[in-house]
């Protein structure tokens, strides 16, 4: 470039280092403004719900005593003893006779798994055959179901299905509705034990007893071993319990039984004590993880307890946690936004699994459907299914956080009032409420959603409290 050239150039240079920032701003293109946070009062596309009623500490901060004990440790274990003795819903599988009488097999089985009695539709949407149907009968091998049998006992691996049939068959009850599984029972969890009962006509399915559910599970994910170390699995010491919607194990290939596992909210790990702290566990330095111990299956299907790492970041405690309103709300709130599952399908669960893994995190033990739940004889019933109008309005007007709140099918748990309204969590298909013209809103929430109460529609004419069978409140049961 020629000198003449560059006295301009010069001059320019001059001025802004004179001018400083404001030639600077002048010779950027204009940048636009930063964008603003939502407002916390705007108002969602869900009825009476704002942004900030999405926050757990929205509603711990309107609590009078957020961190009042509702239950001790000795209390809870007392509510559970009870759940094991009064609840016909809980199985206490240490009382279970040993040899099994073979009666007391077949009832379970017929009353489980008993030819379907309306029309169900595969995932195309076509009707599933009666052929079809009735071959999953003879798959349940009630022929073989001896007059008694020794127990033998077993250890969930992994999170697997409870279902009605032998069968990963998924059948529905409408064309096209895919969601709802009509042989989708329940779930087990890694560590979870059973009795082993029976098995499908083709040895790849087994009839289990769980303390919360009675169903079909597949073999290849219970391990079986001795009575004293699958019931004291759930006993031993020390242990760290999930406090998180769910955590994983750390991956490993060198051990990929246990890698990558789905550890839910409330499980109770016992942790590994005598490994050599200076050693690689599944081929890493342990320094930064807890050691659990955890069940796998060997090739002959026996049961085996292998060391398993979960990272100290997760979402873990060393015990159960305190029972407050204030870690009821943030253990609920864990769960918002997650996709409902029915009968712990899609990896997630429904209503009554998450109010029961919600209070399986403080160590509580609750009955797996709402069916069970809605009666238990173990919990407080504040309102029962045959109050009058008055009694319904009057009872929605005391919730207390975490209690639970029936409607045919469904539980909500209770977490606060604001705006002269009950507002619920829980675990909904469905949400309905009257639209501005008076008709009804299909909302299809389908996931762990905060709803007020009063505005939900339960049918064209009905509201959810119209319909309130049962609110059941646990707390310490008093002397008499």
């Amino acid at each position: 470039m020629k000198p003449a050239n560059r006295a301009p150039a010069a001059a320019s240079l001059t001025r802004c280092v004179r001018d400083g920032l404001l030639a600077l701003c002048l010779l950027l293109p204009a940048l636009p403004a930063p964008a603003r946070a939502p407002d916390p009062a705007t108002p969602t596309a869900v009825v009476g719900v704002r942004l900030t009623d999405l926050d757990p500490e929205h509603w711990i901060s309107r609590l009078a005593e957020p961190d009042r004990l509702i239950l001790d440790r000795a209390a809870i274990e007392a509510h559970n003893a009870r759940m094991r003795a009064e609840d016909p819903s809980i199985l206490d599988l240490a009382t279970l006779p040993d040899p099994m009488p073979g009666e007391w097999v077949r009832q379970r089985l017929q009353a489980l798994s008993a030819p379907p009695s309306r029309p169900l539709y595969d995932v195309q949407g076509k009707p599933v055959p009666a052929r079809q149907l009735a071959a999953l009968q003879q798959a349940l091998a009630l022929d073989r179901i001896p007059t008694s049998r020794p127990l033998r006992w077993g250890l969930a691996v992994q999170r697997t299905d409870l279902r009605a049939f032998p069968t990963a068959l998924r059948v529905f009850s409408t064309p096209g509705d895919t969601d709802i599984d009509r042989f989708q029972e329940s779930a087990l969890f890694p560590g979870d034990a059973v009795a082993v009962l029976h098995e499908s006509r083709d040895r790849q399915w087994l009839f289990v007893a769980s303390e919360r559910y009675t169903a079909w599970v597949r073999a290849e994910h219970i391990a079986t071993g001795t009575r004293d170390t699958v019931l004291g699995y759930a006993r031993r010491e020390p242990y760290v319990v999930v406090t998180g919607a769910s955590v994983r194990t750390t991956y490993t290939p060198e051990e990929p039984r246990v890698s990558s596992l789905q550890l839910d909210m409330g499980l109770r790990l016992p942790l590994r004590t005598d490994l050599d702290p200076t050693r690689p566990v599944n081929g890493q330095h342990p320094f930064a993880s807890h050691v659990v111990d955890l069940p796998v299956r060997a090739a002959d299907g026996s049961l085996e307890i292998v060391p398993a790492l979960v990272p100290r970041s997760a979402d873990v405690s060393p015990d159960y946690l305190p029972l407050t309103p204030a870690n009821l709300i943030r253990q609920a709130f864990k769960f918002l936004g997650e996709r409902y599952g029915w009968g712990h399908s899609y990896g997630t669960r429904d209503c009554s699994g998450f109010v029961s893994e919600v209070y399986r995190s403080f160590g509580v033990l609750l009955p797996r459907n709402t069916r069970d739940q809605a009666v238990s004889p173990v919990l407080e019933r504040v309102l029962g299914e045959d109050a009058d109008a008055t009694q319904r309005q009057q009872a929605v007007r005391g919730l207390q956080v975490g209690d639970l709140v029936y409607i045919p099918g469904h539980v909500m748990m209770a977490i606060g009032h604001q705006d002269g309204m009950a507002y619920m969590i829980h675990d909904t298909s469905g949400g309905s409420w009257l639209g501005a013209d008076g008709s009804r809103v299909r909302a299809g929430l389908n996931g762990v959603s905060v709803t007020p109460l009063e505005p939900l529609m339960f049918n064209d004419t009905q509201t959810y409290v119209d319909r309130l069978t049962s609110i059941q409140r646990i707390r310490a049961r008093t002397a008499p």
